[in-house]
């Protein structure tokens, strides 16, 4: 199985992001990430799913979607080059001893520290997936406290 990135513009009115997500569970497709923000027309919004499954799945998740109330537009973007980034926010433990250390490893992968408590430091991590995931591995052995992230963003690209 191939993950798929669909894009749904969609009317801002209640009820369409439950509608969106029914169909996934009505059709026992899985969402692996998904993304709700704002879009370049005003009253609609962007959804960015992605699902595992196989080509002509996507294609009629697709073509299901096209047919829910309020969809807009339907876009398979996984058809084209893709750029995708998620945000990351993970807040370790930080002695005074260790946060140079984290600091360069943040600075590494060009990360930003949002805030530094007395004994905690909170990283601001965007990238692909591959990224945040090695980051964080590489932030365990300092103690992790939280971690929160958005689900993938995506556009073609060209």
């Amino acid at each position: 199985m191939t993950k798929h990135t669909i894009s749904v513009l969609v009317a801002d009115q209640p009820g369409v992001l439950q509608r969106v997500c029914g169909l996934f569970g009505r059709r026992g497709y899985n969402i692996d990430s998904i993304s709700v923000g704002r879009s370049e027309s005003e009253g609609c919004s962007r959804i960015i799913l992605v699902t595992s499954c196989e080509e002509r799945i996507a294609d009629q998740i697709c073509q299901q979607l096209n047919k829910l109330i309020d969809v807009i537009q339907v876009k398979l973007l996984s058809k084209k080059p893709l750029l995708t980034r998620e945000l990351m926010l993970i807040k370790c433990h930080a002695a005074a001893g260790a946060r140079q250390e984290i600091l360069g490893l943040a600075d590494t992968f060009r990360c930003s520290v949002i805030d530094v408590g007395a004994e905690t430091m909170t990283i601001q991590v965007v990238g692909d997936r591959e990224k945040n995931t090695a980051f964080l591995q590489i932030l365990r052995p300092f103690g992790i406290v939280e971690v929160t992230g958005t689900g993938v963003t995506a556009v073609n690209r060209g």
